[in-house]
């Protein structure tokens, strides 16, 4: 067993945790840690280990928030189940874009737009729209999550579609877009998380039967890599979900625009002098 892997592994889970929910990708974090503190294990791992470690933050949020997405949880009323019940079937439309154009183009977004030149447009484009979005002080229409219609549902889930592209930030798309079109930042922010839980264990579907129909089976160490990435995932997940929910109680989310438009430059800085190469994992 390599305890520099397992190192690696726990610095991964600790990136994921943070950048999941942080507006500022995790792919743009990933990259390049494991350009320059890369895993000695094949690039067919690499790429499930990075989408299965994100089971651990979806159970941060499936902990977190057991019991308003619990629908048989106890003490509610029949209205409050009925109204937890909505809550899913609202996260589920908001989940049907990105699910069918992630099944249908899944290998041209892992090759074609897995470069560090779009990696970096994306990250410079929301930090710029974030700061945008945020200098407009409009008042916002949507102040409950249970205000949030079918509608407005399915248009989150269409910004959730354009994280596809490496570097968008599944959490930045959703919010900037949610945002953008009438609600809060704290419910904005919540059903983002709430998105999360199938758009993450789709991926990791998808990722997994790719993975077992390669014929490549998992050695040991593999499977306590995967172990160690997800624990740690989950428990800084825990944490980064906490800060931010208070974060935003009373600050924007123009610090985090500012600092995608700092890691988009540095990532074309590292393409252009050769660092950072053009095709890059996703």
């Amino acid at each position: 067993m390599d305890i520099f892997e397992i190192l690696k592994a726990i610095l991964q889970g600790i990136v994921q945790g943070i950048t999941e929910w942080l507006p500022i990708s995790s792919t743009g974090h990933m990259i390049l840690i494991n350009q320059f503190i890369p895993m000695h294990e094949s690039k067919e791992f690499f790429d499930l280990f990075k989408v299965l470690i994100q089971l651990g933050s979806i159970l941060a949020v499936v902990v977190l928030y057991f019991h308003k997405l619990n629908p048989w949880g106890r003490g509610k009323t029949p209205i409050q189940k009925r109204d937890t019940w909505i809550l899913w079937s609202k996260v589920l439309v908001a989940s049907i874009p990105a699910a069918v154009i992630g099944l249908l183009f899944d290998d041209v977004i892992e090759g074609a737009l897995s470069r560090a030149y779009v990696i970096a447009i994306m990250l410079i484009l929301y930090g710029v729209l974030f700061l945008i979005v945020e200098g407009r002080h409009r008042e916002p229409k949507i102040k409950k999550l249970g205000d949030v219609s079918y509608k407005t549902a399915l248009l989150m889930g269409v910004f959730q579609m354009l994280a596809l592209i490496p570097g968008t930030s599944r959490s930045g798309a959703t919010i900037v877009g949610a945002i953008m079109i009438g609600c809060s930042r704290y419910v904005a922010t919540e059903f983002s998380f709430f998105m999360a839980i199938p758009a993450m264990l789709g991926a990791s579907g998808l990722k997994t039967v790719k993975y077992v129909a390669s014929g490549d089976p998992l050695n040991a160490q593999q499977w306590v890599l995967l172990l160690v990435g997800t624990v740690v995932a989950f428990v800084v997940s825990l944490m980064v979900i906490r800060f931010l929910m208070n974060f935003i109680k009373k600050h924007n989310f123009k610090p985090f625009g500012y600092y995608r438009i700092a890691l988009g430059a540095l990532v074309l800085i590292l393409f252009f002098t050769g660092l950072l190469p053009e095709v890059v994992a996703e």
